[in-house]
């Protein structure tokens, strides 16, 4: 199935929230905007970064809309659905299709915590997203940490001979099991795109192989994993690792512990960098707001990764 090219960075977007926890669309569009002017060849929304399970239906049709409306012909919008069943998660696909978004990254559904895992629910519940929205599909391996359900070798290679199936994103956090899935994306016999999701080893899931990168850390470091991508693709590995440090501390600030507070210190870190005001780094509970407790940290995270006040200076 022809899509759109993913071989590249594609950051996963915040959404801006006020106290009250509504979506300040303007801050995003303003926000996405940004984004796209460092030329990602796309953007991700309605994933894990942007809140999508704590999102109302209306929210997330607008969420795409807006990043369809900014994002132009020259970077690909990737929405993220799921279910929890399988008639949610056709209805999202088509929402988001409809809106216009270029392609799907499917999470993982509950039912996939089957043991042992039916490979074929992970394949018919696919395949109906995938004749629900007649667009490409990304295939997600997800961390449990994140929610997600790690697929085994055999669901993962019944899933790879869908036809939809352009790209798979692989966010284990592990590594062994990262060069597992290349390989057998490699023995799959179509020609996939393999994503790191894995924001913990960024240059080295590059040099094992990744073709491209869909990562919440691209919500702020968009320009300099685009950096560290060019570096590695022109093969020049001296300016690559003198990059990483400064790529990959920051990307280890986000992703402190605990993890799951990325994407509130997302948002206090956009504040340093000029692209958000401190009003808008609410995140949905149950995950707390940060903006007063990780101020500082992100501040000087920021400064180091030499992203301070970019937006405005």
């Amino acid at each position: 199935m022809n899509g759109p090219d993913l071989a590249g960075t594609i950051p996963a977007l915040i959404v801006p929230m006020r106290h009250d926890y509504s979506i300040d669309f303007e801050a995003f569009r303003r926000y996405v905007e940004w984004v796209v002017a460092q030329h990602p060849i796309g953007i991700a929304v309605n994933v894990d970064t942007g809140e999508y399970g704590y999102l109302t239906t209306e929210e997330r049709g607008e969420v795409v809309k807006v990043a369809r409306e900014v994002a132009g012909a020259g970077c690909a919008v990737v929405a993220g659905v799921g279910g929890p069943g399988t008639a949610a998660a056709t209805a999202n696909a088509r929402q988001a299709a409809e809106n216009g978004a270029d392609a799907l990254l499917v999470f993982p559904a509950p039912a996939f915590l089957n043991e042992p895992l039916d490979s074929q629910i992970v394949v018919e519940y696919h395949r109906a997203i995938a004749e629900a929205s007649s667009l490409p599909l990304i295939a997600f391996n997800l961390s449990t940490v994140f929610g997600g359900v790690p697929y085994g070798d055999i669901a993962l290679s019944s899933l790879l001979q869908l036809e939809n199936i352009v790209a798979l994103k692989d966010a284990s956090f592990d590594g062994e099991r990262f060069l597992e899935i290349r390989d057998l994306i490699r023995h799959s016999g179509r020609n996939i795109t393999l994503l790191t999701g894995n924001d913990t080893f960024l240059l080295e899931a590059m040099l094992m192989g990744a073709q491209g990168e869909l990562l919440g850390y691209g919500a702020v470091g968009a320009a300099l994993l685009i950096q560290l991508h060019e570096t590695v693709k022109r093969r020049d590995f001296d300016a690559a690792v003198e990059l990483q440090p400064r790529v990959q501390d920051f990307c280890d600030y986000i992703y402190g512990m605990p993890m799951g507070n990325y994407r509130a210190r997302c948002k206090v870190a956009l504040v340093h960098m000029g692209l958000l005001a401190p009003e808008l780094t609410y995140v949905r509970p149950p995950f707390p707001s940060l903006w007063e407790a990780e101020c500082e940290q992100a501040r000087r995270a920021v400064e180091a990764a030499g992203l301070l006040g970019i937006a405005t200076g």
